[in-house]
């Protein structure tokens, strides 16, 4: 039985009418996976770079959160659909010569003014420096009634500062202060971890505490092992124990002879769907006022010069950010600046190197 015409004109007019529908309904913003690394930090990216941006595009951005190695991005970055990656810079190297980055062409993202104005080094054709940390010896202060550590030597000496040393289950970092504490000075020390003596002699004054150790594995670790008795002294990054002394009021001490100075960069994965939005956020975020303002939540420093005389005092604690920076003049003591270079054609070695050296107490 035919349909009476005035239902066919009725039928005609609802599909048209959904149809237009469809078409004026707002368009839902592609999603943006950033990767970061957790804890304070993260939350002090999302509160200076992430929200700001999200707020200003529309987007709809996630966050969700990996250990640090370019295995991370190979193993899962195209199943969960990561697009802008935090990266230590060595890390993030070695993901750019296998493949697993986008290659970001810097002049097509900065004014030739942009980049002369990043400090150490400009972005590369994979990653755009964003903050510069530092791995740093910090101290219970409670845990030392008289004289305090003061040196990278007093983190080996557990007859005068005995005690439980909480450090990174990995070689990175700790063989650098162990020559160090030899009396190596900063500008040989890679040079030196380059031969095969070199590595012997880090690894003998390894063996020295080896006892007095219990490892970490999460960044947010040391200073809770601090804070809970499980470690006289740790090994970490600087904002980490910073965040902990302010907000949990904690008598956490920050050694700053030996600190090694690294730089984190914004990369893109190879395998991002919105490489567009990926690169409207990596610009965001390498703006000199966007580096300031995480610089503000957290004491990681910025890596544009211009970015420097915008960084004032922690909104929530009221602390002077620019004088707990890693790179800060009034820090004295030695410091060394990562080889970004030698850890990312070191790393099967000093894995291997280390490995042995943990099995061999077996």
């Amino acid at each position: 039985m035919r349909r009476p015409a005035c239902g066919r004109k009725k039928m005609r007019l609802f599909r048209l009418l959904l149809v237009l529908s469809v078409i004026a309904a707002p368009v839902a913003a592609d999603d943006l996976t950033i990767v970061s690394w957790g804890g304070a930090y993260e939350a002090a990216q999302r509160q200076a770079v992430i929200r700001p941006f999200a707020e200003e595009t529309g987007l709809n951005v996630d966050v969700t959160v990996y250990e640090g190695s370019w295995t991370d991005l190979a193993e899962r970055g195209r199943a969960e659909g990561w697009d802008v990656i935090d990266m230590l810079a060595d890390q993030a190297r070695v993901a750019c010569a296998r493949g697993l980055l986008l290659e970001i062409e810097p002049g097509s993202l900065f004014t030739s003014e942009a980049l002369d104005d990043f400090t150490p080094h400009g972005p590369d054709r994979c990653a755009v420096p964003q903050n510069a940390y530092a791995r740093v010896m910090a101290f219970d202060d409670r845990a030392f009634a008289g004289v305090k550590p003061s040196r990278i030597e007093d983190f080996f000496d557990t007859t005068r500062f005995p005690g439980p040393r909480a450090i990174q289950r990995s070689p990175d970092g700790i063989l650098e202060w162990a020559l160090l504490a030899e009396g190596v000075p900063p500008e040989q020390v890679y040079g030196l971890l380059s031969t095969d003596r070199g590595l012997r002699l880090a690894f003998r004054k390894l063996e020295t505490i080896r006892d007095d150790i219990v490892w970490w594995d999460d960044p947010a670790e040391p200073a809770q092992m601090l804070l809970d008795g499980r470690a006289v002294m740790a090994a970490g990054f600087n904002g980490r124990f910073f965040d902990a002394a302010q907000r949990a009021q904690a008598a956490i001490d920050i050694v700053w002879d030996g600190r090694i100075i690294g730089i984190e960069v914004w990369a893109i994965a190879a395998t991002t769907d919105v490489p567009g939005a990926a690169r409207d956020f990596i610009v965001h975020a390498a703006e000199p006022t966007s580096m300031a303002r995480l610089a503000m939540r957290i004491p990681y420093g910025p890596t544009r010069s211009s970015a420097f005389d915008r960084i004032g005092l922690n909104p929530d604690t009221g602390a002077p950010m620019r004088a707990y920076l890693p790179n800060h003049p009034q820090h004295g003591g030695r410091a060394l600046v990562q080889d970004s270079g030698w850890y990312a054609n070191t790393e099967d070695l000093r894995q291997r190197r280390f490995r042995n050296w943990l099995e061999a107490a077996e």
